[in-house]
């Protein structure tokens, strides 16, 4: 039915104003009696052997919601009624912020990939907080974290401090967001000194509190192998608990659709099918050098089971989707889940 009628409906509208129709279309239809019970009926798959152990969390199955589809936290309960074993929440930042301008995101039919430069467009980390006091204690909700746009690089630290605090008591993990290509300087933070300053400083605020929450950092598939290597030695010197790869791609190698179309979409992340082959390349590298010492999240161009498990082969403990869940729709969940339950 996705594929058939709502796909078609919603591809009819800009990006993202078929994603405000969509999210609002689930708030509604699962405040109606009897239909949110029916979605879990469809889409949830169970089967004990998919429950993963991972940084110290047990997750009811391997397939989570990547951050950016729910920045606010207005929709988490409902998404996890699709089957999602863990849902992501943000990026949030401090204060709030309107992001760039729109048009701001677009998609690529031909390659199955969206281009974005939301630029953390979000209403900050204390309105999220209010509607996370209610939450559902059996749903495992990450919380993504980053800064914002005015906060020069040399203050970054202070704006993840602001947010890891405030969110502390409501999410069971966090992601460091320094790998969006849409905040201009961002990345620079992903330099080795920078970037230890950061997770060390949120290290020691996670250290002194009763029980510390998993501390994750999410990377670009942009990096060199020897910025690799820096990434990898500063997970095991500030004994990062997780690593998500891969953030979208400023990349537009290998693209079907014709350069003048991309090239007047200009700058932002493509991400979906185009990422896909990198990440998987970034995952199978830092799991060969990190073991099972440090697990990695793997995001980026998982459109089928296929794609995930895929990801699983290159070493990652965890998957999740985003541009994946809007062209294939919510069946992919299950269909991935069903399949790992089978692949050994």
């Amino acid at each position: 039915m996705y594929k058939r009628l709502i796909k078609p409906f919603l591809f009819s509208f800009p990006p993202e104003k078929a994603h405000n129709i969509a999210f609002t279309s689930i708030k509604l239809l699962s405040s109606i009696p009897f239909v949110k019970s029916g979605i879990k009926m469809i889409y949830r798959y169970n089967d004990k052997s998919l429950e993963r152990k991972v940084f110290g969390l047990t997750f009811p199955n391997p397939v989570g919601l990547a951050a950016g589809f729910d920045k606010d936290a207005k929709l988490y309960n409902e998404l996890s009624c699709f089957g999602f074993g863990f849902v992501e929440i943000g990026t949030l930042t401090p204060v709030a912020q309107p992001g760039n301008p729109q048009p701001r995101s677009f998609r690529l039919p031909k390659d199955a990939g969206l281009i974005n430069r939301m630029g953390f467009n979000n209403e900050g980390v204390f309105a999220a907080v209010q509607r996370l006091k209610n939450r559902n204690p059996d749903l495992i909700i990450g919380g993504n974290i980053g800064k914002n746009k005015i906060t020069t690089n040399e203050d970054a630290v202070l704006d993840y401090e602001k947010c890891f605090n405030a969110l502390f008591d409501y999410v069971d993990y966090f992601v460091v967001n320094v790998s969006s290509p849409n905040t201009p300087g961002l990345r620079e933070l992903q330099d080795k000194d920078a970037l230890k300053n950061i997770l060390l400083k949120l290290q020691i605020n996670n250290n002194l509190r009763p029980k510390r929450k998993p501390l994750l950092l999410k990377i670009a598939p942009d990096l060199s192998n020897t910025q690799l290597d820096d990434i990898v030695a500063i997970a095991q010197d500030v004994k990062l608990d997780g690593i998500i790869a891969t953030n979208t791609t400023i990349s537009r190698e290998g693209l079907i659709t014709p350069k003048p179309v991309v090239d007047a979409i200009g700058a932002g992340g493509l991400s979906g099918q185009p990422v896909r082959k990198r990440s998987t390349e970034v995952v199978a590298y830092l799991c060969a050098r990190l073991g099972k010492e440090i697990p990695v999240i793997a995001v980026g161009g998982i459109h089928s089971a296929a794609d995930a498990i895929e990801k699983i082969k290159a070493g990652a403990a965890l998957v999740q989707l985003y541009t994946g869940f809007i062209y294939e729709g919510p069946a992919l969940i299950k269909k991935i889940n069903k399949a790992l339950a089978k692949h050994k």
